[in-house]
């Protein structure tokens, strides 16, 4: 279920397909967003190993369905020894927002389904940044469509900041995040995944980072820290670590 590297995005771009006129720029579609986390109820352990592999088929066989449309992405995560109010995540990425609804209905409608809880659900969609990347001037549609990497790990929390944030003036704002990106340049092992949840979901942002060395995230983070921009964090909390896995059936196996 991992998206390929590189080439057309794995949901396909939007039109007819036909080459767009020298010195545009395609227009990329909106992408919704969601990062649902799974608990399991104990009593599931104590089923009888038949049962248990029945309900994690069933419920596997929902993912690989929504997982093979042309508009949705679904990506598995374990978290089984990292936290103790989440084992597994599903990353969703859809061209349509109902389809969270419906598959999730799905789900939890399995053998397995029956015996989980939607620990955390973080809804958000895709955007332009209003902030200029000074280090990648010449990126038409920067984070505006997401296209996962290979990463083993990926590191997810809401992200809020203070009022006064927006209070100040857009120079100074864009002044503070030419520190903070320029921090982020520094680390190039780590891809950044910022979607958008005003009006939508509690938090303003959720991020998703992903990379193959945990110490990587754990340095950029510190230092981040230190930025200007920092002082105006409201909330960025809870921080999840998840492990990547190509095969829902795979993450099913760690519980």
């Amino acid at each position: 279920m991992r998206p390929p590297m590189g080439g057309r995005p794995p949901m396909g771009h939007p039109g007819t397909g036909e080459k767009p006129a020298e010195g545009i720029t395609p227009k990329l579609p909106t992408q919704f967003v969601n990062f649902s986390f799974f608990k399991v109820d104990p009593a599931w352990r104590r089923l009888p190993d038949d049962e248990r592999q029945r309900g994690k088929e069933e419920f596997a066989a929902v993912v690989e369905e929504y997982a093979g449309r042309d508009d949705t992405m679904i990506l598995s995560y374990s978290l089984v020894g990292l936290r103790a109010d989440a084992e597994f995540m599903l990353w969703r990425i859809s061209k349509d927002l109902r389809v969270f609804q419906e598959m999730t209905s799905k789900l939890m409608n399995t053998g397995l389904g029956k015996y989980l809880t939607i620990a955390y659900s973080f809804l958000s969609i895709t955007k332009r940044s209003v902030y200029v990347d000074k280090m990648d001037p010449t990126n038409p549609n920067p984070r505006v469509y997401i296209v996962p990497g290979r990463g083993k790990y990926l590191f997810v929390y809401p992200f809020v900041k203070t009022r006064d944030w927006y209070q100040l003036s857009f120079p100074t704002r864009q002044g503070m995040m030419d520190e903070h990106i320029q921090v982020g340049s520094k680390y190039p092992s780590v891809k950044l995944n910022t979607t958008y949840s005003f009006g939508i979901d509690d938090q303003e942002f959720v991020v998703a980072f992903e990379c193959d060395e945990p110490r990587d995230f754990v340095n950029l983070v510190q230092e981040l820290r230190e930025t200007e921009a920092s002082r105006y964090t409201l909330r960025d909390t809870p921080m999840f670590t998840c492990i990547y896995y190509d095969n829902i059936m795979d993450v099913l196996n760690t519980l």
